[in-house]
């Protein structure tokens, strides 16, 4: 059973199953740290779980200044949990992944199914259930709440709720059934996923997701949950954002940027590409612009290499450059170097992107390289300095990069700082403390003095 109601000085225990926490150098780690820290400035002890620094090595590399704003009052638990897959260090490899590579990964990922239905995380169950029942002994939790991806951490709050009637929430993010990049359902509510979905759903005292299209999703998937659905968007870091006050419009050469990992198909990138040639070719105030590329190329080994970085440094002929990532630290120092801003995103209506937050906070004129129905151009609506939902057509891409220019070239501090303010509402320190202050009183409604949730 969970731990008594509050008593003087006693404050209550969270669980936070956040794998990506800091320092991996996740797109999903300010939210996952911002959540944590929230939720001490709620009244709760938190302790984080998630798996060893070492092992995003093997993905999305680390940040070490993303410890900087973490809540000393959080302890951190690394579990030794890593994706085997992922290792590119010969010998290292099993004689069976040796003799036949794809293979091997293929029979992985049926074990990981066999023990819990996701391919490349499955496997973790035994272990993430075993770390927070032991945890649960050496001091009672009376709250669990679990971040997804990957959704193998739903099992860790079902394990204590089946053993110990802990109470939980989920944090889904992009959801699970609801497939963010196709918009459309990802599976139905009989296979494997959807039963699971089902049942950790049912007992869950809230869902968060990150827009209103996936929030809809499951209140028309789930009715009879449509009142625990609750919506916390990602939004921006204050520390993130550079000072407009002073900026004046910009001098030629421009330059643009980008700055996020690389995760749109190939196809899209080539798009944008082609659309930045043309522009340059056809626009005089782009005449020796800069187009500076920033982030990962992707994850584990393509994070400096692959196919699509050989595409941006195949265009370094029209002053496109690929500096690599950029610390959380650095960032507001990066964005008062550009006099405009890319963003590409995949997905459509479903996909919202954390980037667009920190873009409008920016104070930089903004060009959308995204599917006109996506959720980022319902938060961009009203920004001074955004261009406009361009699709991907290569014609409305470069019109786009030639708007931008005009604005850069235009836009003094006044429409800066009205940019910026366009962006206030999604500061995301205040965004996470209505969600952990929501969650918070959903637990003292539900749990009473029996600490037993009702949904």
């Amino acid at each position: 059973m969970p731990a008594p109601p509050d008593g003087p000085g006693r404050r209550r225990h969270l669980l936070y199953v956040a794998i990506g926490f800091p320092p991996a150098a996740k797109s999903s780690t300010y939210r996952l740290r911002e959540t944590a820290n929230q939720m001490c400035a709620a009244g709760w002890d938190v302790t984080v779980v998630t798996i060893a620094r070492d092992s995003w090595e093997l993905e999305s590399g680390i940040d070490p200044s993303l410890l900087d704003r973490v809540d000393p009052r959080v302890e951190v638990i690394e579990l030794p949990l890593r994706r085997a897959d992922l290792e590119t260090e010969i010998r290292l490899f099993p004689e069976a992944r040796a003799a036949d590579p794809m293979g091997w990964v293929k029979q992985l990922r049926e074990r990981n199914k066999e023990s819990f239905p996701e391919a490349a995380f499955g496997g973790w169950r035994a272990a993430l259930e075993r770390a927070v029942l032991g945890l649960h002994r050496a001091r009672p939790v009376d709250l669990t709440l679990v971040t997804c991806t990957p959704y193998v951490t739903l099992c860790a709050a079902r394990a204590l709720w089946e053993k110990h009637r802990v109470p939980y929430a989920v944090d889904f993010r992009d959801g699970w059934s609801v497939d963010v990049v196709g918009s459309r359902t990802a599976f139905g509510p009989d296979s494997p996923e959807g039963r699971w979905e089902r049942e950790v759903l049912d007992q869950a005292l809230s869902l968060w997701v990150v827009n209103d299209p996936i929030a809809e999703h499951y209140r028309t998937r789930y009715p009879h949950l449509a009142d625990r659905v609750k919506v916390v968007r990602n939004g921006y870091d204050v520390d993130s954002a550079p000072d407009a006050a002073g900026r004046e419009p910009s001098g030629l050469p421009l330059t643009f940027g980008y700055l996020g990992l690389l995760s749109s198909p190939i196809g899209q990138l080539r798009a944008l590409l082609d659309a930045w040639r043309l522009a340059r070719s056809t626009e005089p105030l782009l005449a020796g612009a800069r187009f500076e590329v920033r982030g990962h190329g992707g994850f584990g080994a393509d994070r400096g290499g692959g196919a699509k970085i050989e595409l941006l440094r195949r265009s370094e002929d029209v002053g496109v450059h690929f500096g690599g990532p950029v610390n959380k630290a650095d960032v507001a120092g990066v964005y008062a170097g550009w006099d405009a801003l890319v963003l590409l995103v995949l997905g459509g209506r479903y996909m919202t992107s954390g980037k667009v937050y920190e873009y409008m906070a920016a104070g930089l004129p903004i060009v959308s390289a995204h599917a006109g129905d996506h959720d980022a151009s319902t938060v961009l609506e009203g920004h001074p300095l955004w261009t406009g939902a361009c699709g991907l057509d290569r014609r409305k891409l470069a019109d786009g990069f030639a708007h931008a220019a005009r604005l850069a070239v235009g836009s003094g501090p006044a429409e800066r700082l009205a940019a910026q303010a366009h962006a206030r509402p999604f500061e995301r320190s205040a965004l996470m403390a209505a969600g952990a202050q929501d969650l918070t009183a959903r637990m003292d409604r539900q749990t009473l003095l029996t600490g037993v949730p009702t949904p």
